[in-house]
C-alpha cells in the first residue's frame, strides 16, 4: 500500500488521457523531462490490454522508470495499479508519478482518480485530469468538417472522455492552421462546458507550458462523474482490433531502418483499406545500439505516416515492435501485419523475421475494480 513520505508530503499523480493517436505518450516525456530538468523524480505507469507496449519501450528508451500494467485498463486493475507505485516507490522513489491509461478507456475519473482518492489521499496529491486530442480526429469526431472517422459506438467512447476532463488539451496544434483550431476550440468549449480548453504541440514544445502549470499546480475537479453506460461503451471498445507484436528483423546485408517503419506502414495501411486506423505506432530498435531508435505514428488511414525518430545509420538487425489499433476485424490486422513482415523478407535474399511474440484480440468488456461517482466519502 502507497505510504505518504515522511517530511516530502503526498507525491503528485498525474494520469493523461485521451483517444489512441492523441499524442498522449510524447506528452507525457516532454513533461518527464521538464519535471526533472526541475530536480524532481519522475516515475512512469504505462498501460495495455496486452504485452509488448511501444510507450513503454520509449519511456525506457529515455531513462526513465517504468512500470507497465497489462491485460486491461487501470479501471480494473486498480490493485495493479498500486503495486506498480509501490514498486516504483521502492526502487526510485518519484516525486511525481505520470501514469498513461489505455486509449480507449474512459471513466477514468469515477474508477481511478476518485478511489485514489478516497483510499489514498495521503499518499498521493491527485492532478486535474488531462483527456488530449488529436486536432484531426477531433474535428471529424465533432463534425465540425469532413472526414473518415469511426462509427457510433466507438465516438461514444471518445465523447464520455472528453466529458470527464477536467482540462482538454488540443494536442499537435503545428498540423491546423489557426482557423481550424479556433473552431475546434469552440467547439469543444461548447460540448464540454466543464472543461478548461488548452492548445500546445508535444513535439514543438509550443504552448506546453500552460499545461505544465496546470498539472504540476492544480488539483483534481470535484464534480459528479459524468453517467457511463457500461454497454455502449464496452461495445465500442469492442469494435476495435488490437494486436500486438514483438519481432526480430534480420538481413544479410544492412537495411534503412527508417525506410523499413514507413514500408510496412504503407502495406498495412493498405491491406486494412476502410478500416479506420485509430494508432500505428512502431518501434525499431538496433541490436547493436539499444539506445538508437526509430519511431512511426500513424493516426488514421487517410493520413500520412510520421516518424518521431529516426535510426542514425543502417543496421544489420533489430527488434521491431508493433501496436495496431483500428475499427477492423482483428484477424485482419494479423493478416495485415504478417503480409506487410513477409513483403518485407521477400524484397531481398538473406532478410529474416522472427517472431518473439504476437497477440490479437478484441478488448473484453470493462469491469472496474471500484466506481465512485463522486469525490466525497
Amino acid at each position: 500500500m502507497p505510504e505518504a513520505r515522511a517530511g516530502n508530503g503526498a507525491a503528485r499523480y498525474i494520469m493523461v488521457g485521451g483517444f489512441l493517436g492523441a499524442g498522449k505518450t510524447t506528452a507525457i516525456l516532454r513533461l518527464a523531462h521538464h519535471l526533472t530538468d526541475a530536480g524532481q523524480r519522475v516515475g512512469l505507469i504505462t498501460n495495455d490490454q496486452s504485452v509488448g507496449l511501444v510507450d513503454t519501450t520509449l519511456a525506457r528508451a529515455e531513462g526513465f522508470p517504468v512500470e507497465e500494467i497489462t491485460g486491461g485498463c487501470f479501471c480494473c486493475r486498480f490493485n495493479t495499479l498500486m503495486d506498480a507505485a509501490d514498486k516504483l516507490t521502492a526502487d526510485a522513489r518519484p516525486d511525481v508519478f505520470i501514469a498513461e491509461p489505455v486509449g480507449s478507456c474512459t471513466d477514468l475519473r469515477a474508477a481511478v482518480s476518485y478511489p485514489l482518492r478516497r483510499m489514498y489521499g495521503d499518499a498521493f496529491a491527485i492532478a486535474p485530469l488531462s483527456v488530449l486530442v488529436d486536432p484531426i480526429r477531433a474535428l471529424r469526431i465533432l463534425e465540425l468538417e469532413p472526414g473518415r472517422s469511426f462509427s457510433e459506438k466507438v465516438r461514444y467512447v471518445y465523447d464520455r472522455q472528453l466529458a470527464e476532463a477536467d482540462v482538454i488539451v488540443v494536442n499537435k496544434t503545428d498540423i491546423v492552421d489557426a482557423g481550424r483550431l479556433a473552431r475546434l476550440r469552440r467547439g469543444l468549449a461548447e460540448r464540454y462546458p466543464q472543461a478548461e480548453v488548452i492548445a500546445m504541440s508535444a513535439r514543438d514544445g509550443d504552448g506546453v507550458a500552460g499545461w505544465f502549470d496546470r498539472v504540476t499546480g492544480g488539483a483534481l475537479g470535484l464534480d459528479a462523474s459524468p453517467d457511463v453506460d457500461y454497454e455502449t461503451y464496452a461495445e465500442g471498445e469492442a469494435l476495435l482490433g488490437w494486436l500486438n507484436a514483438t519481432v526480430r528483423m534480420t538481413a544479410g546485408a544492412p537495411f534503412d531502418g527508417n525506410v523499413l517503419l514507413r514500408e510496412l506502414a504503407g502495406r498495412i495501411a493498405a491491406t486494412v483499406g476502410a478500416g479506420e486506423i485509430a494508432h500505428l505506432k512502431m518501434t525499431l530498435t538496433a541490436e547493436e545500439l539499444p539506445s538508437d531508435i526509430a519511431v512511426l505514428n500513424l493516426v488514421a488511414g487517410d493520413r500520412g505516416a510520421e516518424m518521431a525518430h529516426t535510426l542514425k545509420a543502417p543496421i544489420d538487425a533489430g527488434e521491431l515492435i508493433l501496436n495496431l489499433r483500428a475499427e477492423a476485424d482483428p484477424e485482419l490486422l494479423h493478416d495485415a501485419a504478417l503480409a506487410a513482415l513477409r513483403g518485407w523478407e521477400a524484397e531481398a535474399a538473406g532478410r529474416r523475421t522472427a517472431i518473439d511474440h504476437i497477440e490479437h484480440f478484441r478488448p473484453a468488456k470493462p469491469e472496474p475494480t471500484y466506481r465512485m461517482a463522486t469525490a466525497s466519502a
